[in-house]
């Protein structure tokens, strides 16, 4: 289905625009309209990169997969050297790849249609086969002993290629009408400003920027509750809010550098969201270093905060964590058994102790721990923090919290993908210490859920684990979990994999 135009919902919701003028509650409530919006696009994207990437991949293994099937229907030749079969098989899926791409034969905004597709592909491929015909020819090879394999090659790689890629650009087809190929951007600040960029943006050829509507702290003349046939949909309060309930890419900055105050109180708030932000060079017209843009579209823009994991990354470190967790339950499946026992024999009451923590983007994720304290003495909300000789605690459950046993059950968390092997440690909700909020004693608090928490991260390997009773080991806490949000690479998840035994095991502060 199409994805929705945050115009058509401004029309049919224009009854509720009353309901901006009322304040705000504690909690940031959005207004009808823009839960609506949200609503609509709450579906998950694709990125494009991603999906070049692997039209790509699978290009290169069709042509080396077809060239090694070949050598069987000429299997009657005589070859000389099987090496250069072989190798050449393996080298002209990455020539064709080469060849496609320098005929702009990856472009998403072509491959939704398979009949211009056709020409490059025809043509990339006899470039491949002719080229292996140039090699025999000035190595000194006999062409009449590889003609057969060659002939077979072609036929069979032109074939296979053209009937995937025709399955593929049904699928791609489907994606772009279905809005999942589209990279979907909020502006921020209203007025003329906002109309220009919305002007610059829908003006270019194959657009695959979608707009989902206008964020402004100001509601005097200069920001209109209508810019271009676009709603504002709340203010910066809001727009945090709204970011949580939708899939959305990036935010686009209209407010100009000269209002430095301003910039950077709106930024304050918004760089705990997992997003692009760009702030907008377009209307602000600033002189700087060509390289020095990012362009959106055509739009020129200055990129301020960048996804910590996206795209391959983030594909990569999934696919690290199904494995190393589906390896690590086969691997400790001995003492999650005997453990589960242990937990059943000790203390009446569930073996797996289930809990509400604060995930990715702030949503709440039930996560799942053997169970060390008394059920009758169950802390769903953490609202007392565990002590050295806690009377809550029963015997097993001294030992496995003490040896980050009562954890692994967390390994299935990740398995089903609401934590990471690696990330920042996930919290309860509204969890206090002194009284006080996470969030108000630690600056930058919410800038820990820009990622999934994990059941390790570099925090705990550092020392900072267990109970937190002052402000600074909450502090110290953020802090490396922002280090490791901002450094963020599969080495850096390895390396604090292969540490955490040696790190948390019988480490002070885990009672």
């Amino acid at each position: 289905m199409q994805a929705l135009d945050p115009r058509a919902v401004y029309t049919s919701s224009a009854v509720l625009a009353s309901s901006d003028d009322e304040p705000q509650s504690k909690n940031h409530e959005i207004t009808e309209m823009a839960r609506e919006v949200a609503s609509e696009f709450a579906s998950t994207t694709y990125a494009p990169m991603v999906v070049r990437g692997f039209v790509q991949m699978t290009d290169i293994a069709l042509i080396s997969i077809a060239g090694i099937a070949s050598l069987h229907f000429a299997s009657e030749m005589l070859f000389p050297n099987l090496l250069y079969p072989m190798g050449y098989s393996l080298l002209g899926g990455l020539l064709f790849a080469l060849f496609m791409l320098s005929a702009e034969g990856y472009n998403m905004s072509g491959m939704h249609s398979f009949s211009p597709q056709i020409g490059k592909i025809v043509g990339a491929w006899t470039l491949v086969v002719v080229l292996g015909i140039l090699v025999n020819f000035f190595t000194g090879t006999s062409f009449e002993a590889y003609r057969g394999w060659l002939g077979a090659w072609f036929a069979g790689g032109i074939g296979a290629i053209v009937v995937v890629r025709a399955l593929q650009t049904v699928v791609i087809r489907r994606w772009k009408e279905e809005g999942r190929l589209e990279r979907r951007a909020v502006i921020v600040g209203g007025g003329q400003p906002a109309a220009d960029i919305i002007s610059t943006l829908e003006s270019q050829e194959a657009n695959d920027i979608r707009i989902c509507g206008i964020f402004d702290d100001r509601d005097d003349e200069r920001s209109p509750a209508l810019v271009s046939g676009y709603p504002k949909l709340g203010n910066v309060d809001d727009l945090v809010e709204f970011a949580r309930l939708c899939k959305i890419d990036m935010l686009i900055v209209t407010i100009p550098v000269t209002a430095e105050n301003r910039v950077l109180q709106m930024l304050h708030k918004l760089w705990i969201l997992p997003l692009d932000i760009h702030l907008s060079a377009h209307m602000n017209k600033m002189q700087f270093r060509r390289r020095t843009y990012s362009y959106v579209g055509k739009l020129p823009t200055v990129p301020i905060f960048a996804k910590p994991i996206a795209n391959w990354g983030s594909m990569f470190k999934r696919v690290f964590d199904v494995l190393v967790a589906a390896c690590a339950i086969i691997v400790l499946s001995p003492i999650l058994i005997a453990t589960a026992i242990a937990v059943k024999l000790d203390s009446p009451g569930p073996i797996i102790f289930r809990q509400k923590r604060v995930g990715f983007n702030n949503e709440q994720v039930m996560v799942y721990k053997f169970r060390s304290l008394y059920t009758n003495q169950s802390d769903q909300k953490a609202a007392k923090s565990v002590t050295k000789n806690d009377s809550r605690v029963t015997k097993v459950g001294r030992f496995i919290r003490r040896t980050s046993i009562d954890e692994l059950p967390q390994l299935f968390n990740v398995l089903v993908g609401t934590l990471s092997l690696v990330g920042p440690r996930p919290h309860v909700p509204h969890q206090e210490t002194d009284n006080k909020l996470f969030e108000e004693v630690a600056d930058g608090y919410m800038a820990r859920h820009k990622v999934k928490p994990g059941i390790t991260g570099w925090a705990q390997i550092n020392g900072w684990r267990g109970e937190i009773d002052d402000d600074n080991k909450l502090k110290q806490r953020v802090e490396h979990d922002i280090y490791y949000i901002e450094n963020w690479s599969l080495a850096l998840d390895f390396y604090i994999l292969a540490a955490t035994p040696f790190k948390i095991i019988n480490q002070d502060g885990a009672y």
